[in-house]
């Protein structure tokens, strides 16, 4: 370098200054940084969610419906015993920093989001997503499974299956009803649920008790909810290898369960046939007669 040169090391080059776009994207971090505090780490054994409710009916604080009903189903005096109506819900309490607000996605003090999913109408929080919610608008009440895998049966008055579509017998309003074997309301019970054969509803757990109790009728309208044809034909061949003693050898009226007719068939101890369908689910609706 010469005398009289001027020596400018490299430097590297200046930062641009931020844009408003920059800001804009900055500050909306921020705010999915603060809405996610807490994301799973609140709720209680029914949902993850990071707010409670308060109960316009009594006027407590439970983090879920269920919460409330379980507590207030419990007491000792009948008369105190009710049910939170989700929809009337107007107050929630935030679980991060317990400011109580009305009912909104996003906390107004903290920012917390309360819920992954959140439904307006339902007043209804889960940060588990994976459970696939969404609202049905037919039944007025949110779903599980995937919308995509749903749809609103109007006869029967809810969400089934897409596996169910044009594939079931349609029984009005049937999961409107209590359970038949636990009697939990069904059509907006936690637990799964079956249609049987005959149209008739009931929760996939108590279905598959009273299977394992051998018990293959519905226990509303009596009808088999199984394939029984091959049962039907061992009782057959068990009916004709045990011959009933002469004074047992008379004509029965009986009442098919699964088609209704009605006929007569030879009294057996084992059962009695339906001519019309072959089915052995029938009971005897006389006692008959002895021919002699």
């Amino acid at each position: 370098m010469e005398d009289g040169d001027n020596f400018v090391p490299n430097q590297p080059p200046l930062a641009p200054a931020p844009t408003e776009e920059d800001d804009h994207n900055a500050e909306r971090n921020s705010n999915h940084s603060r809405q996610d505090v807490g994301n799973m780490l609140y709720g209680c054994e029914h949902y993850r969610r990071r707010c409670k409710l308060r109960a316009p009916c009594c006027n407590e604080i439970f983090t879920c419906r269920h919460c409330h009903n379980e507590a207030k189903s419990a007491l000792s005096n009948p008369k105190e015993r009710h049910e939170l109506v989700r929809h009337n819900v107007k107050q929630v309490v935030c679980a991060v920093c317990d400011t109580e607000q009305q009912v909104a996605g996003i906390c107004s003090a903290c920012g917390v989001k309360f819920g992954e999913y959140y439904c307006e109408i339902c007043r209804f929080y889960d940060d588990d997503r994976m459970k696939g919610q969404f609202h049905c608008d037919d039944c007025g009440i949110c779903r599980v499974g995937g919308r995509e895998n749903y749809f609103h049966c109007r006869k029967c008055g809810s969400c089934y299956s897409v596996d169910l579509r044009d594939n079931h017998l349609c029984v009005e309003n049937s999961m409107k009803n209590h359970c038949p074997i636990c009697y939990e309301f069904l059509f907006d019970s936690v637990k799964g649920t079956t249609i049987m054969k005959c149209g008739h509803t009931m929760h996939v757990e108590c279905y598959t008790e009273m299977i394992h109790q051998n018990q293959y009728r519905c226990p509303i309208c009596s009808k088999s909810v199984l394939n029984m044809s091959g049962t039907w034909q061992r009782l057959d061949l068990e009916i004709e290898a045990t011959a009933m003693p002469e004074e047992y050898r008379y004509e029965v009226p009986i009442l098919c369960n699964d088609c209704n007719s009605t006929g007569k068939a030879f009294f057996h101890i084992l059962g009695h046939k339906c001519k019309h369908c072959n089915s052995y689910n029938t009971r005897m609706i006389g006692t008959g007669e002895d021919p002699r």
